[in-house]
């Protein structure tokens, strides 16, 4: 596959969606951010109602799913960008409310979480269920099932979500799997589901994990490192290096272009493809991870919420040509 360029929109959860079906606010919210952008994800969309994060996440986990994503992926498409999708179970993160109302546990219309071990994030809580094999063996299959839909939508990519505290993190992360069985070494759960994906999937497909949880004890990139050697075997194309989300003790120093590094390191140990993501915001920054080998790829996300048209502001401003709609022509 060929992008049109290295800027990604990274998956932004919106919070608006009703029993998994986005809408027009996801259409409207992707296809204005498709515009000069080389990738479009949408969202994390979760594979079963228990994975999502809140009521008004996203998901694809019944074949009603398929044509209203069938209708975005056709939009991004159109304007030039190639559609992606990341599919997501939100484990012992799931069952909260929206973020403008908190964020915390639900109290009404709440369901039961799971993990690897029965670890709350919060000690106010509830315990999640602890994932027994069957329980798995059904998760496996329900990420088989999702990837089916998203190829049955018109999607192009794939992105594996295991970052941020979400259900394949805290089997990663030491500081969430206490398991004694096999799933104790947390690879063999995400290799398990790489595998399902794969056995439905055939195109790009990227993986985005935590590189470091900032916690002390906890998975570091050294880890990372180390899983990123194997992932190419396993048909991963991309790391997508975030970080944190695994615990609330977690200590991160914000700043411009803060987990760059993760990604450079990936890069350059290993070989494997990385895409950069974090407060990356001027043009100049994206293009200097770029053309330094830092990254193969910049992952923006609060950026193009400010300014959907990022990616043609960028393209002027570095004295490329940008990929401008007809419309849009005489402002370019």
């Amino acid at each position: 596959m060929t992008f049109d360029n290295r800027v990604f929109v990274s998956p932004m959860c919106q919070y608006s969606a009703v029993d998994g079906f986005p809408s027009d606010w996801h259409l409207v919210h992707l296809g204005t951010r498709a515009i000069g952008t080389g990738a479009v994800i949408a969202e994390a969309t979760a594979i079963r109602p228990d994975g999502r994060i809140t009521p008004g996440c996203t998901g694809i986990w019944k074949d009603e799913h398929i044509a209203p994503w069938a209708r975005i992926a056709a939009y991004i498409k159109s304007q030039g960008a190639v559609a992606g999708i990341q599919l997501a179970h939100a484990g012992r993160k799931a069952s909260t409310d929206v973020p403008w109302r908190g964020g915390g546990a639900l109290t009404e219309g709440s369901w039961q979480t799971v993990a690897p071990s029965p670890l709350p994030f919060n000690a106010t809580d509830p315990t999640p269920h602890e994932l027994s094999t069957d329980d798995i063996a059904a998760l496996l299959d329900a990420y088989v099932a999702a990837t089916r839909r998203a190829k049955a939508a018109g999607f192009e990519l794939i992105e594996i979500h295991a970052a941020h505290g979400y259900l394949l993190n805290s089997f990663l992360s030491p500081l969430t799997n206490h398991r004694t069985d096999r799933y104790a070494d947390g690879r063999i759960a995400l290799f398990e589901v790489i595998a399902a994906v794969r056995s439905e999937w055939s195109g790009p497909l990227f993986l985005r994990v935590s590189a470091s949880d900032w916690v002390e004890g906890g998975w570091t990139i050294n880890d990372t490192v180390a899983l990123a050697r194997e992932l190419p075997a396993h048909g991963i194309h991309l790391l997508d290096c975030s970080s944190g989300g695994n615990s609330p003790l977690q200590q991160i120093p914000l700043g411009p272009g803060y987990q760059v590094a993760f990604a450079e390191r990936v890069r350059r140990e290993t070989g494997l493809p990385t895409g950069a993501v974090g407060m990356i915001s001027s043009p100049e920054q994206a293009d200097t991870i770029i053309r330094t080998g830092q990254a193969d790829a910049v992952f923006l996300a609060r950026e193009l919420l400010r300014n959907p048209l990022w990616a043609l502001h960028a393209a002027n401003a570095l004295r490329a040509t940008p990929r401008t709609p007809n419309q849009y022509l005489r402002a370019f």
